[in-house]
């Protein structure tokens, strides 16, 4: 369990990767199996293809697109009916609700913290505007984004907080803010005039229909069968145009190529290496606190962004495992860093969204209990000064 109590008044920051989607969309992991039985990444997958030229790469992408990034698009609360659905859903609000109760016991002014993700999804800001719209929570989602009809999207902004001041000014006090840092872009994002828009309103119509659908489905079907490889995947029926229109409109998507993890767009790849730069430099600072989840380090450049952080001698790393062969990896990455700690659930349990807020990323009941009963024994001894100056 990481000790929320002792690290609620540093600097915290997460780094949320795709398995805390997991159930609502598809990791990057596929069926297919390599001859070592293991099954291929579709990064891995992309990456053979891209280097041998095989002309299965666009129908690969076009995959990818169909399994994850359509589902992101037309993501909502309201239309996610199943239970596995609803319980990433649910493990979304509870860990907002636990973050916000580590900001809020700080006595600073400066109520902030920071969440990166590799996730393209709106996970977290449609979770978040639904806490707010209960009434439950007075907070502020902060996705670096300004304007009104137009929302732009620009590093700088990710600087400000926003404070409750008096009529005359004679208190202030800050609401609890999560700055929402997407480092491989968001469905929800566009270029505009040299800049990225944001809009979590748009209904973008699908770069395939469903003729071209129907094409791809033989082709989906053996990616996701464990039994099958790479010589059983077939060609889909796709003429040179249709899959050279497809490519044209896929790298305008704003979300990073999972063969390289770059952008199509100079736009996105400076705002990408703007983000690395914020989460370079929030590492940096003294008594920084970094906590991963359902992320494996697969781009390289987090990952060694991350080991060059951890010179930083006051910087503490809790790496979250899903089960103890991630467990395994995390350690050959940071074997040498006394500064991080590989966390595992005891053996045969894996490390899902749900354990991870149940048993890792909680504060304990007894802290709340202690909190309650010190505030209200600081109010009483103010009502008791009160009585005595009267």
């Amino acid at each position: 369990m990481i000790p929320l109590e002792d690290i609620y008044n540093k600097g915290v920051n997460l780094l949320l990767g795709s398995g805390a989607s997991f159930g609502l969309f598809p990791t990057l992991q596929l069926g297919i199996t390599n001859e070592s039985g293991k099954s291929w990444t579709l990064e891995e997958l992309a990456t053979v293809f891209e280097l041998t030229e095989d002309q299965r790469y666009i129908p690969l992408f076009m995959h990818y697109y169909t399994q994850c990034i359509l589902p992101a698009q037309r993501f909502s609360i309201p239309s996610t009916t199943d239970n596995t659905g609803k319980t990433v859903i649910e493990n979304y609000r509870l860990f907002l609700q636990t973050l916000l109760a580590l900001v809020q016991r700080r006595q600073s002014l400066d109520k902030r913290c920071n969440v990166f993700t590799t996730n393209y999804d709106g996970c977290i800001p449609l979770v978040a505007d639904d806490l707010i719209n209960s009434g439950t929570h007075d907070f502020l989602i902060n996705d670096g984004t300004r304007g009104f009809r137009t929302k732009i999207l620009e590093a700088r902004n990710f600087n400000s907080y926003l404070c409750h001041s008096g009529v005359f000014d004679r208190h202030s006090s800050s609401i609890p803010q999560i700055n929402l840092i997407h480092l491989h872009g968001s469905v929800y994002w566009k270029k505009s005039r040299g800049r990225i828009e944001v809009d979590y309103n748009t209904q973008q119509t699908p770069l395939l229909d469903s003729v071209a659908t129907e094409k791809l489905s033989a082709f989906s079907n053996v990616l996701g069968n464990p039994k099958k490889s790479v010589s059983d995947l077939p060609m889909p029926e796709f003429s040179k145009p249709e899959l050279e229109k497809f490519k044209a409109a896929y790298d305008q998507i704003p979300i990073v190529n999972p063969t390289k993890w770059k952008f199509h767009e100079t736009v996105y790849d400076e705002h990408y290496y703007q983000m690395l730069r914020m989460l370079s430099y929030e590492l940096e600072k003294p008594n920084a606190v970094l906590i991963t989840f359902g992320f494996s380090f697969a781009d390289e450049h987090i990952l060694n962004l991350v080991k060059r952080s951890l010179s930083n001698p006051r910087l503490q790393v809790y790496v979250c495992c899903y089960d103890a062969a991630s467990h395994s990896r995390m350690l050959e990455h940071f074997c040498q860093h006394p500064n991080v700690t590989c966390l595992t659930l005891q053996e045969g349990i894996p490390m899902s969204f749900t354990e991870f807020n149940n048993q890792v990323f909680r504060i304990k009941q007894s802290s709340i209990d202690s909190e309650k009963t010190s505030s209200a024994e600081k109010t009483e001894d103010t009502d008791n000064d009160f009585l005595k100056a009267k």
